[in-house]
């Protein structure tokens, strides 16, 4: 039994992921020259673009970065110990653990987030042309199924 995907979208699937691991090879070798890991790179860019927030939560910082509780809280360690983050008490709640962007932290994210956008522009025609390929796969797919939804009465 097929799978039902042709040759042309697994090319398109294989070409939209080989361009972004590009991006993300880019973006370790970039955050390493600063002396940063990808994971503390994503630390300080999920805390400085979460939303309505200056400050988070572990466990939302945790969620961000799809790793366990603890497992954050160790990075939040490290990141304390360099001076990139701080933390402090939730007033509500001592028993929340809030963390923001140091002046360090927020100096490192800006110039990192600046070369990134840089490289996205470059590279965003051919990630928008791939995933359009992607795209319009799975939307001739769904012309194609019946939708059962609306024979349903």
């Amino acid at each position: 039994m097929g799978s039902g995907i042709t040759k042309a979208e697994y090319e398109a699937l294989a070409s939209f992921r080989y361009a972004l691991r590009q991006f993300l090879r880019f973006s370790e070798e970039a955050v390493a020259g600063v002396g940063l890991t990808p994971q503390q790179h994503q630390a300080l860019l999920a805390i400085r673009g979460f939303p309505g927030k200056d400050r988070v939560a572990i466990s939302e910082l945790a969620e961000r970065l799809q790793i366990r509780h603890h497992s954050a809280v160790g990075l939040v360690d490290r990141m304390v110990a360099q001076g990139l983050v701080a933390r402090e008490h939730a007033t509500e709640d001592r028993r929340q653990v809030l963390v923001s962007l140091t002046p360090t932290g927020s100096g490192i994210l800006e110039q990192l987030s600046s070369t990134h956008r840089g490289e996205l522009r470059r590279i965003g025609p051919e990630l928008r042309v791939q995933l359009e390929r992607i795209m319009d796969g799975v939307e001739a797919d769904r012309e194609e199924e019946p939708d059962y939804r609306r024979s349903r009465k």
